[in-house]
């Protein structure tokens, strides 16, 4: 046996001792745990981060890249927001809840940020606003900080987490999918699962 044979042949598969699949999107007890971790601490800006990514839905990608001027109308946070999405280069729009605009405002605030300016900088000089990687590790030391297993979520489990729980609610797969910007409502059942959860809800409702 050669030795590129050996090396193929003894090469640990790239999911050894990971967990694959879907990320799980976050309870509502869980979305209020990180939230009064985070006001406890006082940590402004991942207080505005958590509550924009939980409103907005974006792809980490789209979520780094906003500007002031994109969340803001004058001097003031908007309710509304439009975005034009990396990926699809589509547009797609997203609601600012009170308690969000109101964590915006104090992080532009504190941050004296303008207009033109990114609204999530980055602490390194390389890039001029926060990196995917520097957003996930947010979200890792986020549902750490209430005991969740850090390997188990990622930032889809933010993406996912509102829209999970508006389907719950209203079964409304097609505002689901507006509200992801997706193309195609089979990427929108792919994207929540919800085709397993709903059989699986059935089944457990099923006695024989």
């Amino acid at each position: 046996m050669t030795t590129s044979q050996s090396s193929v042949t003894h090469r640990a598969p790239w999911n050894k001792g990971r967990l694959t699949g879907q990320k799980p999107p976050l309870k509502l007890s869980e979305i209020w745990a990180i939230r009064t971790r985070l006001q406890l601490t006082a940590n402004t800006r991942d207080l505005a981060m958590f509550n924009l990514a939980i409103d907005s839905k974006l792809r980490a990608c789209d979520l780094i890249r906003l500007r002031v001027q994109d969340v803001s109308v004058g001097s003031q946070v908007g309710m509304r927001a439009t975005v034009m999405q990396q990926k699809t280069h589509r547009p797609v729009q997203f609601e600012i809840t009170g308690q969000t605009r109101e964590c915006l405002q104090n992080w532009i605030r504190a941050r004296g940020l303008s207009c033109g300016d990114f609204l999530f900088p980055s602490r390194l000089r390389s890039s001029p606003h926060l990196s995917t990687r520097q957003y996930a590790r947010l979200v890792h030391r986020w549902v750490a900080s209430i005991g969740l297993d850090t390997s188990a979520y990622g930032t889809h489990s933010i993406r996912r987490t509102k829209v999970s729980l508006i389907y719950r609610r209203t079964r409304n797969l097609r505002a689901v999918q507006l509200l992801l910007g997706h193309t195609k409502l089979e990427s929108t059942v792919r994207y929540l699962g919800i085709e397993v959860d709903d059989a699986l809800e059935i089944a457990e409702q099923t006695e024989v």
